[in-house]
């Protein structure tokens, strides 16, 4: 197995360690998450860059490459469900994974045609609010979790203050839901968008 595809089998197996650091409400795990998935990232571009460079694309990169990104994007959402601090609907999260299993079954029925479905532009910005949302909302947790646990200011009890306590309270409750908001409209437009652009091949496969 070559540097590229050690690389991409990590970020997958740094999946469950991500999502187990996420859910313990702690500081020092809620910064590991968030350092994980930067890793992940960071990771993403070197073996692309690598395997480029070197010639060392291989057909189980190819397949795994895409897997693990969608993997720990996917866990990040889910887990966020999971929090009742952050307030996120699943519905938002079902559609944000519906539409990666749904451009992904277009891609094999365009391959089993031979044909390749690229990601474009709108699919690669879409990615980008994925990760910006994904991020900030790591950001926001290690955020609440400092002003609880070296503050002494627990999130229930900041509303019924006055000044910047209750405000920073407010923006951590609604900055994660509008970003998740935000992730969702951009997975749902880019998903329509892929469908018109290939509606042939669907239709032939039909």
């Amino acid at each position: 197995m070559n540097i590229p595809n050690r690389l991409t089998v990590i970020r997958l197996l740094s999946v469950p360690v991500f999502m187990g650091f996420l859910n313990v409400d702690t500081v020092a795990t809620r910064a590991a998450a968030l350092l994980i998935f930067i890793g992940a990232g960071v990771t993403d571009l070197v073996d692309g860059y690598w395997a480029r460079k070197y010639n060392l694309v291989t057909p189980l990169g190819i397949f795994l490459d895409p897997l693990a990104d969608k993997m720990i994007i996917t866990a990040a959402f889910i887990s966020f469900v999971e929090l009742r601090e952050l307030h996120i609907p699943a519905w938002m999260v079902v559609l944000i994974v519906g539409r990666e299993f749904l451009i992904t079954g277009l891609r094999g029925v365009a391959a089993s045609r031979g044909q390749i479905v690229a990601a474009d532009d709108g699919g690669k910005f879409k990615t980008s609010v994925q990760n910006t949302a994904i991020i900030t909302i790591l950001v926001a947790l290690i955020i609440a979790s400092v002003q609880e646990r070296f503050w002494g200011l627990p999130r229930q009890t900041l509303y019924a203050r006055d000044g910047w306590a209750a405000d920073a309270a407010r923006i951590l409750d609604w900055v994660p839901y509008g970003m998740v908001f935000a992730a969702t409209v951009f997975s749902i437009v880019t998903g329509v968008s892929y469908l018109r652009k290939h509606w042939d091949v669907l239709r032939e496969s039909a």
